[in-house]
Order: structure tokens, then sequence, then C-alpha cells
């Protein structure tokens, strides 16, 4: 049977006003769950709800078997570091180091090697010797890509991930995505306003009028 490696349980959340309510979610080894919704109904909220960074007003989140929000500092930065894959809107790279460096950094850190295949299933192999401020903006979202997956998470967050790419970009990034989790025994939580690219998940919810609900 496979392992659940997320459990959401009654979570609420607000700002100024009342984002979402009783929210209840799993994620499972090689899963992929996509949530969908309009601008502002709360999806990133959720996702950083979900992966340790937003601390929510009510409900429990259990992450790998931990109880997230009763971790230390030092405790929730080690598991960002070794067992979650973060994927930003935003590429947070350096600039001013090359494609390879940047990767680099978050291997050793975890303790892992570079995937050259990755690289090379990502199209971005022959880039790895220029500057990030050298390349397009696909490109560095695949630089990015490649940082996360080659530091072997186990779960991975990813906020829009395929927003700023062309369709057939689009489509080769969540197929390395989907393969990596299956092979891994990982799993990814996508957030996205793009339905088609929701539908290459396993399942997909919508979060609209404070409440997440499944749809096919």
């Amino acid at each position: 049977m496979p392992k659940t490696l997320l459990t959401a349980t009654n979570i609420a959340h607000s700002f100024d006003y009342d984002l979402f309510s009783n929210i209840n979610f799993t994620l499972q080894e090689q899963e992929s769950i996509a949530i969908v919704g309009r601008s502002g109904s709360g999806k990133s909220t959720l996702m950083h709800i979900f992966s340790s960074f937003i601390k929510p007003n009510t409900g429990l989140v259990s992450l790998l078997d931990k109880d997230i929000y009763k971790l230390s500092e030092n405790e929730i930065e080690a598991l960002r570091r070794n067992d979650l894959g973060i994927i930003f809107q935003a590429h947070y790279l350096f600039k001013g180091m090359s494609a390879l460096m940047n990767i680099e950094i978050a291997t050793l850190l975890a303790n892992e090697e570079i995937d050259n295949d990755l690289l090379e299933r990502l199209e971005i192999k022959e880039l790895m010797q220029q500057k990030i401020g050298e390349l397009s903006g696909g490109q560095q979202q695949r630089v990015s890509i490649a940082r996360v997956l080659s530091k072997k998470p186990k779960v991975i967050f990813a906020d829009e991930p395929t927003g700023n790419l062309d369709k057939e970009t689009a489509k080769l990034v969540m197929k390395v995505l989907l393969e990596y989790i299956k092979k891994e025994n990982a799993a990814l939580v996508l957030v996205t306003h793009d339905e088609e690219m929701a539908k290459l998940c396993d399942k997909s919810f919508k979060l609209e009028l404070q409440e997440l609900s499944e749809f096919v």
C-alpha cells in the first residue's frame, strides 16, 4: 500500500477576510495532485501551509510523519533542505553564477549528485556553463526545476511551474516531474490556473468559495 506523505486536517486560514475553512487533504507516494482556482482564491497560500511556510489559523499538517508546526526552526530547515522540493513562480536563482553552480549548491547541501540524465531530459545540459542572467525566462525555470529535483525531494510543491512556458516546454516539464515522482516514490502538489496541465495529474481539486473539492 502506498505510504501517505502529507495529511492536512481541518485547515482554516484568513487575512482581512476568510480565505478557506475545513480543508482536508491527503497525498500519497507516487501521487500527483493539482489544485486549481481563480486568482485570489488562496491556492498559493494553501500550498505554503502544506509546505511549512505559513502556519494556518487552525488545523494540523502532518508532512512525512511530522507535525510540521510543532517542529523547531532547525528541524523545519532540515526538512526543507533534504525532503521538500519547492518550485516557485520566481526562480530565486543566483544570476551572477552559472546554471551548473546554482544546481550544485542545492545538491551539496542535500548530499546528492547532479543527475546528468535529468539535465538532458529538461533540455538544458548544454546551458550549464552559462550564467543565469544570460538565459531566457523559460531556460531559467528549467534550471530551477533541475535544482529542485537534483536534491531528490520526497514531496514537491510547484506553484505555477509552467505559467511562463510555451505549451511544448510546459508539457516537457510536466512529463519530467511526473516521471520523477514515479521513479523516486515521491509526490507532487501542483498549483495552477491551467486546467490542461491539471488534467495530467492523478487528481485535480478546485479551491473556490472557501472550499476544496475534487473534480474530474
